[in-house]
């Protein structure tokens, strides 16, 4: 019994590479449909999710408190919490604006890579 199955190959899960109706990975797959959030774009989800989050809270306080109802401050904060999930987990393409340039590995060959400096000095212990 052969096992061929790799993880993040470009070959299909299957045994016999004549199978093959597809041309991406599933990996490749997924890039496609959820493309990778920028630096600014994390940063830009991460202030949405706590400015709406605040505001749900300052909402749901403040319409359950006037009318004395816990239930009704939960389920305010509740709808506030799937809004934020919705409008800020997701990979939206506004959150995509600043892609980062990588160099190709042949343009990174080219540039020495940075070197670490060493000390040999030992911190001495005072007793």
């Amino acid at each position: 019994m052969k096992s061929t199955v790799l993880f993040f190959t470009s070959k299909p899960f299957s045994e016999s590479p004549s199978s093959s109706s597809s041309r991406f990975t599933s990996f490749e797959k997924i890039h496609i449909i959820f493309p990778e959030m920028d630096w600014q774009g994390q940063k830009l989800a991460e202030q949405l999710m706590q400015i709406l989050l605040l505001i749900a809270a300052v909402v749901a306080f403040v319409v359950g408190y006037t009318t004395a109802s816990f239930r009704t401050m939960m389920l305010i904060y509740a709808g506030g919490v799937g809004v934020t999930t919705l409008i800020t987990v997701p990979n939206w393409p506004f959150f995509n604006r600043h892609p980062l340039k990588w160099l190709d590995p042949s343009e990174a060959e080219k540039h020495p890579k940075p070197e670490v400096a060493v000390s040999s000095k030992k911190k001495s212990s005072k007793k």
